[in-house]
């Protein structure tokens, strides 16, 4: 592992992990809340029609294009007043992972995996809760509600295949080849030579592709915004 790497770990689990932090509980909290707002939401549905299920396709559409935007921008890029989020994502996450060390050493490390709760609050409240209020004011409660569904489940989505992608590739997370995939691309991203400009999408490059920034980590780059990467 490279010098660097293992000293902003040290640094980071000594100043940034308190005593009373568990991995484990962090996950199934996230998981296990995430999961519950889906379940609430999907009970709340009633007496739903075709054109109202338009609703989840068209979500996970704007939470993948959502998530490409939180990326490329104030995660990557120091926004007043949300500096935090670049802090956190830039400053902390991207010196702790690089493309050469991607693996935690333990179950406290997802500290520097997961979202903590202000970065949760932060998409939540930017990208989730006027377009939820807006759909609901004009589609009705069903839309609204699978609108909940649909962009809870893809962050938990997101959530999951991040954590995959950084655990050790030794067990069965490595075995997969669609993992694998998608894992390659992210580690391009950790390249931080790569990371401001290519692959922002952590779960399925739609994003990527649609404004020029997607690069599958094999041979020369081709500038962002410039066109697609090559492979």
């Amino acid at each position: 592992m490279d010098p660097r790497v293992v000293a902003f770990r040290q640094a980071f689990r000594s100043e940034e992990i308190g005593p009373g932090y568990s991995g484990v509980l962090h996950a199934v909290s996230t998981f296990g809340i995430g999961t519950a707002v889906i379940v609430f939401a999907i009970l709340s549905l009633d007496d739903v029609g075709a054109l109202e299920w338009l609703a989840v396709p068209l979500t996970l559409l704007y939470a993948n294009l959502a998530e490409y935007l939180g990326h490329r921008g104030p995660m990557h890029h120091p926004w007043r007043g949300i500096g935090i989020v670049y802090r956190r994502h830039a400053g902390q996450h991207h010196r702790f992972f690089t493309a050469t060390d991607m693996e935690i050493d333990g179950s406290r490390d997802l500290k520097a995996v997961l979202f903590p709760a202000v970065m949760m609050a932060f998409f939540l409240l930017a990208f989730a809760l006027p377009i939820g209020l807006l759909i609901g004011w004009w589609f009705g409660h069903n839309v609204a509600w699978l609108f909940v569904a649909s962009a809870v489940a893809y962050f938990l989505n997101y959530e999951l295949l991040h954590l995959l992608y950084h655990l050790p590739q030794s067990g069965w997370a490595g075995r997969l080849p669609w993992l694998s995939r998608l894992r390659r691309l992210h580690q391009a991203h950790h390249d931080p030579a790569l990371m401001a400009r290519y692959n922002f999408n952590i779960t399925y490059p739609v994003g990527d592709l649609l404004f020029g920034t997607f690069w599958r980590g094999e041979g020369r780059p081709t500038p962002a915004g410039k066109g697609r990467g090559r492979s």
